[in-house]
């Protein structure tokens, strides 16, 4: 097996345990709120903006990077694509079956640049602190009365204002999401991507992420279903437009990659604390639990990431010198 077809069974493997962790997680407000609709509608409107994105961001950078600049401190293996760049991805699968949201930036980018986990890891840090905060500001003294009134007409019909700005709170999200977390993919190809690679690997995204909404979500979408009002459009909306904004603000701030994951957790733990303290039908100690039921499940994926880039190389060269 060469490495050129080792670097697009990592990219497939990647793309296929990122999509099924991490989709979920940016569109299960959107999911959750249009489970109505035919599977196939939601498909289309967002294999189009993936398209979107990937083609301007390949073409806009000159060069051919399809990543938005996210993998400039981590450069492509000097000797290829080899089996240890392999095993994050598979290891990712598995979790994700279990519904386990770890985050794919620290799981992913920690083997190819263990250095690069410390800023990383700061930053994630900081992404869930801002997110928790600024929920928790915005839902308790911005949206004390909207959340209130969105509880007690959620069964009523929703205007056609808040259905197009969800659509396009999802386009803006999505968008963020892909300039975020695309380096996670393509770092296993060179970092000048062929136009031809390209269309492969819109055509695997497009494929997958069809999967996912077939599937409504997956085992991650369970996690967004725990939370209070997501599938109300109108919360959802407000949900997507925040998580948006905190991206496209850390993605300003530098090119750090950092963990999207942190960002979606720490952004609904706030607003379930805050919820908990002016809706009554918002248990506080059911809230705790949760929140530190997903806490945990970071803090694990967090620990896996750490021991696979401490531990995996290691194996890796002392197999490889009893390997011809």
């Amino acid at each position: 097996m060469t490495i050129e077809i080792l670097m697009v069974i990592g990219f497939c493997l990647a793309a296929y345990s990122i999509v099924g962790n991490d989709v979920p997680q940016t569109l299960g407000t959107f999911i959750s709120s249009n489970a109505h609709r035919p599977w196939w509608v939601l498909w289309i409107y967002i294999s189009t903006i993936l398209v979107v994105v990937l083609i301007y961001g390949w073409y806009s950078s000159g060069v051919g990077d399809a990543s938005y600049g996210r993998l400039e401190t981590i450069p492509f293996p000097e000797g290829g694509i080899t089996w240890l760049y392999v095993v994050p991805p598979i290891l990712l699968l598995l979790l994700t079956k279990y519904g386990i949201p770890v985050s794919t930036t620290f799981l992913v980018l920690t083997i190819f640049s263990p250095t690069s986990l410390g800023s990383m890891m700061v930053k994630s840090m900081m992404g869930y602190a801002v997110a928790f905060i600024v929920a928790i500001v915005v839902y308790r003294f911005v949206m004390y009365k909207l959340s209130q009134h969105f509880a007690k007409t959620r069964h009523l019909p929703v205007s056609n204002v808040w259905i197009a700005l969800q659509w396009i709170s999802t386009a803006f999200l999505w968008s963020q999401w892909l300039i975020q977390d695309l380096a996670n993919i393509f770092v296993y190809v060179p970092r000048q991507v062929p136009f031809g690679f390209l269309i492969f690997a819109i055509s695997v995204f497009v494929l997958l992420i069809g999967i996912i909404l077939y599937q409504r979500g997956g085992a991650i979408q369970k996690i967004i279903d725990t939370k209070t009002g997501v599938t109300d459009i109108r919360s959802a909306t407000i949900i997507d437009f925040m998580y948006g904004a905190i991206l496209l603000v850390f993605k300003e701030w530098s090119n750090i990659p950092m963990s999207t994951t942190w960002v979606f957790l720490g952004l609904l733990a706030g607003r379930e604390f805050a919820m908990s303290m002016f809706l009554t039908e918002v248990n506080k100690h059911r809230t705790s639990r949760n929140v530190s039921k997903d806490a945990m499940k970071l803090m694990f994926g967090l620990a896996m990431s750490v021991l696979l880039a401490t531990t995996l190389p290691m194996f890796y060269q002392y197999v490889s010198q009893y390997t011809p």
